[in-house]
């Protein structure tokens, strides 16, 4: 969150010292918001790429390939959190922030879900589910701006918000990992898209319906 937008996710991590720490050393190190919006896509690209690839590689190298990606989506939320810190305590915002800001975080969902889909290209619905964790993702984020467009409350709420979907995602990227070593079926990864699509069409419902109370007592 690096723009003069005052609605901003709670994410409890972002007061610990490790985390205003680095992102002091960035601030003098001259890291601005923007570029570190713009890196969380380039960590979204590799955990798309190392699920892609999955389908392609002997046991080993799938389960490496699945733990680099699970690790990459951890490195997109580091790079989410640190341009809120960069932006906020460290005083960085810019005209630009809002768009910064929301544009990486839709690609970077769209990269990691559509790519976790593909990772299961040989199971007929394997591509088509990432596609709906993808379009079920946008949309919550969508009617959380859609409320704020419309002068009210941005809600983050869940259950399925951005933490949950990664979280739930990365849980199931290293879960598939083990599988794959222990010669299994490979259904974690599968089994955790169809839980952010149930996730996230519940927060889609739960959002609607806040911003239509408001919009009623309004």
């Amino acid at each position: 969150m690096n723009s003069v937008m005052t609605a901003r996710r709670a994410i409890a991590t972002r007061d610990a010292h490790w985390a205003r720490s680095l992102a002091s050393r960035l601030a003098h190190a001259g890291i601005r918001p923007n570029p570190v919006s713009v890196a969380s896509v380039v960590f979204a690209a590799a955990a798309a790429a190392g699920f892609v690839i999955v389908p392609d590689l002997t046991s080993a190298y799938r389960s490496a390939a699945l733990v680099l990606a699970a690790a990459a989506i951890q490195g997109r939320l580091l790079c989410n959190m640190l341009d809120g810190l960069l932006a906020v305590e460290e005083g960085f915002r810019t005209r630009s922030g809002d768009l910064y800001n929301e544009l990486p975080d839709r690609m970077a969902d769209v990269l990691i879900l559509v790519g976790a889909g593909y990772a299961w290209r040989d199971w007929p619905l394997g591509p088509p589910l990432g596609w709906l964790a993808a379009v079920t993702a946008v949309l919550t984020a969508h009617v959380r701006l859609l409320g704020g467009s419309l002068g009210l409350t941005q809600h983050f709420v869940g259950p399925m918000a951005k933490p949950q979907r990664m979280f739930t995602l990365t849980v199931a990227a290293l879960v598939a990992a083990l599988e794959s070593i222990a010669g299994g079926p490979g259904y974690a990864l599968p089994a955790g898209l169809v839980v952010i699509v149930a996730g996230s069409v519940a927060t889609l419902v739960r959002r609607t319906r806040r911003i239509a109370a408001e919009l009623e007592v309004r």
